[in-house]
Parts: C-alpha cells; sequence; structure tokens
C-alpha cells in the first residue's frame, strides 16, 4: 500500500511539474510537443518496474525530439534526469552505468552541430544530465546500504546482548538454587526429622495439644521442604519442569480450591478466625493465575498473623467477574495491632519483602494491588486480569 501512494505520489509530482512546463515556459503550439510529452510521461509511469528499459526509451525520445525541432526536449531530460536517480538508486552494477552513458550519448547526439567548438559545454551538459543524476542515486544507495548494515548489527548486538543477560540469569539461578540446596534446605529437613523424632521420642500419656502442634510442625515443614526441592529444580532447570513451569509444578489445574482451603487451615491452627467466600469457578482456573491467588492468600493471610496476631478475624474473598478476571480481597480487623509501633507518618501493618514480592507478582500479569489500612483493620485487594487469548488457546491445547 506504502509503494503504490508513493508511485502514484511521484507520478502526480511529474506530471504537475511537466504540464507547467509547458503551459508556463515553452508552451507548445504543435500537437507533435504534446504527444511526445505524453510519451516521456509514460515512461516515467512504467519505471516503476522497468527503470532501465524506461531511461534507454528516454534517451531515444530525447534525440527524436531535438531532431523534430520540439521545444520539450529540456522538460525531457528532467524526466529522463529522474528515471536514471531512481535506477541507481534500485540496482548496483553495469545497468545503472549503462544508462547513464545511454543518457550522456543521447545529449552528445543533440549537440553535435556544436562540435568540436563547444566540446567544454557538451561535456558539462553530459556531466549535468546523465553523470549527477548518476552520483546522487549512487550516494542515496550507500546511504541505505549503511543504514541496514548498522540496523543489522544493532539487532546482532541486541540478541547478543539477550544472550549474555540469559546466561547470566542462568548462573544467578544456579547459585541461588545451591544456597537453597545446601542452606535452607539442609536446615529445614533437619527440623522436619527431629520435629518427627521428637513425636515419637514424647510419651503418649503427654498432653494432646502438644502432638497436635508437632503433627502441625512435621505436616508444614513437609510441605515446605517440598516446595523448596520444586522451587530447587526450577531455579536449576526451568525447561525440566512439564506444562506451565513452576505454576504447574505448585498448583494443578482443579486443585486450586483445595489449595486455598489448606492455607486456611493452616491459617487457623496459628489462631486467625479466617472466614472465605471462594467461587466455584476458579477449580477451572489457569495454573499461572491458580498459584498467584495462591501466593496473594498464603502472604496476606501470614501477614495477618504477624501484624495483628492471634484472635483476629480475617475474611478471604475470592471471585471471578464477567471478563474472567480474578478479584480477591483479604480484610482483617487487627490493623497490625500486635507488629512494632510505626515511625511517624507511616501507617501501621504489613510491609517489606512479602508486600513488594506481591506487588511483584500481580504486576507480571498486568493487574492491581492495594494494601492499606482501613477503619476496621487492614484490607488487601488484588485484580488478576484474564490472559489473552492466543494464551488461553494454548492453554487449552492438549
Amino acid at each position: 500500500m506504502f509503494d503504490q501512494r508513493f508511485a502514484f505520489l511521484r507520478m502526480l509530482v511529474l506530471a504537475g511539474v511537466l504540464v507547467g512546463d509547458l503551459l508556463l515556459l515553452h508552451r507548445p503550439s504543435a500537437a507533435r510537443d504534446w504527444g511526445l510529452a505524453a510519451a516521456g510521461l509514460a515512461l516515467c509511469a512504467v519505471a516503476g518496474r522497468w527503470a532501465f528499459g524506461a531511461v534507454l526509451a528516454l534517451s531515444g525520445l530525447l534525440v527524436a525530439a531535438h531532431a523534430l525541432g520540439s521545444d520539450i526536449v529540456p522538460a525531457l531530460k528532467v524526466l529522463a534526469a529522474v528515471t536514471l536517480f531512481e535506477l541507481t538508486v534500485r540496482e548496483y552494477g553495469r545497468r545503472p552505468a549503462a544508462g547513464a552513458a545511454a543518457l550522456a550519448l543521447a545529449v552528445a547526439v543533440n549537440r553535435l552541430a556544436d562540435l568540436p567548438g563547444e566540446i567544454p559545454s557538451v561535456l558539462y551538459k553530459m556531466g549535468i544530465v546523465a553523470g549527477l543524476p548518476l552520483l546522487m542515486g549512487a550516494y542515496v544507495r550507500a546511504t541505505r546500504d549503511a543504514a541496514r548494515t548498522a540496523r543489522a548489527h544493532a539487532e546482532q548486538e541486541e540478541a547478543r546482548a539477550g544472550q549474555r543477560l540469559l546466561a547470566a540469569r542462568a548462573v544467578e539461578r544456579t547459585a541461588i538454587a545451591r544456597e537453597l540446596h545446601d542452606l535452607v534446605a539442609h536446615h529445614v529437613s533437619s527440623m522436619v526429622l527431629r520435629v518427627g523424632i521428637a513425636r515419637h521420642v514424647i510419651p503418649a500419656t503427654s498432653d494432646a495439644r502438644v502432638t497436635e502442634v508437632f503433627d502441625d510442625l512435621h505436616s508444614s515443614g513437609s510441605e515446605a521442604l517440598a516446595d523448596l526441592r520444586r522451587l530447587v529444580a526450577v531455579l536449576r532447570d526451568p525447561d525440566s519442569v512439564a506444562g506451565a513451569g513452576t505454576a504447574s509444578a505448585l498448583v494443578t489445574p482443579g486443585a486450586l480450591p483445595a489449595a486455598l482451603e489448606s492455607v486456611l487451615e493452616g491459617s487457623r491452627r496459628t489462631g486467625l478466625a479466617v472466614t472465605a467466600a471462594v467461587d466455584p469457578g476458579l477449580a477451572n482456573l489457569d495454573a499461572v493465575r491458580g498459584l498467584a491467588v495462591l501466593r496473594l492468600t498464603q502472604e496476606g493471610l501470614a501477614n495477618a498473623a504477624k501484624h495483628a496476631g492471634p484472635g483476629t478475624r480475617a475474611e478471604l474473598t475470592v471471585r471471578l467477574a464477567d471478563d474472567d478476571a480474578v478479584h480477591l480481597t483479604l480484610q482483617d480487623d487487627g490493623a497490625g495491632r500486635a507488629g512494632p509501633s510505626a515511625p511517624e507518618g507511616q501507617a501501621p501493618g504489613p510491609s517489606g519483602h512479602g508486600l513488594i514480592g506481591m506487588r511483584e507478582r500481580v504486576d507480571l500479569f498486568g493487574g492491581r494491588l492495594d494494601a492499606g489500612p482501613t477503619p476496621r483493620g487492614w484490607r488487601l485487594t488484588a485484580e488478576l486480569p484474564a490472559p489473552p487469548a492466543s494464551v488461553r488457546f494454548l492453554e487449552q491445547t492438549p
């Protein structure tokens, strides 16, 4: 479409120049001159596809017009020079040089009567009519090729920079995975083992509440250890995890309601009075957003337990909107009362890496997260928009 518009604009400009020359400057009276002008304009029209042939034909037309004593020879020279310029811009090699030679020869033939006395002026006119378009076209072509080469070089450098970044990230992930495995996973495994031993060492006649706490610690530690192992595997080799990467490894499709209920039960064991209203449609939620909902709920309830303390009432609402966006709301009545006193001018409540991590997770989906104090306590809201149609298609394709 752009080429068609440019060709139309080109012909419009050339036709305007030619008609202006004929009507305002030379004003030919013979129909022959108008016919020669129409032929020259037609040759310029076909130059879009056959530039070399158009240059040769215009050179011959220039000689014929001079032989017939036409007044439009200067206008035909302009058309021939423009066509030669376009030929030089488009092509390399012999054809532009041959076209320039043909046009220069036509100028020389028309000035045969002035030779040999006017050789300098004839050579000058040959250089202006044929040499100047050739040099200008070669300059434009060289500039265009240099720009193309620079753009290709920049793309290659960008690709190499991307590869270096991926390599650096892989090294960093490997280092983090090693630290998680050697330090965190080792200590968690040791704690789980010791709690398991304690469960068997403590006499059966001991307080049932102590046994319940040990059971909860052993279960939570085992789950944390399993998640750490999965995370280490993902960090070492993300491609080794099937499906949707981390999401599918931790939350399988259809398992989100059960996973949320497990998180709620764990929060209730810490002393929170949690009520929840979970949309049944979440069972069909994609794994990536399902993981985000689960992690937001875990972090939000952990903040409530940490900053508000036992006995705090919390309400969780997760629903699917008509546009398939997920809306999550977590409200508690603690207002961070158990946490340290906040600095002057700063609202109490959750802060630090947990809230930053939640914002970053929501930002990855192009969503919105708001958290802050309310008259009732502390409120966390998050919106996860629906993925694009192309992503949903890929997720549903077996």
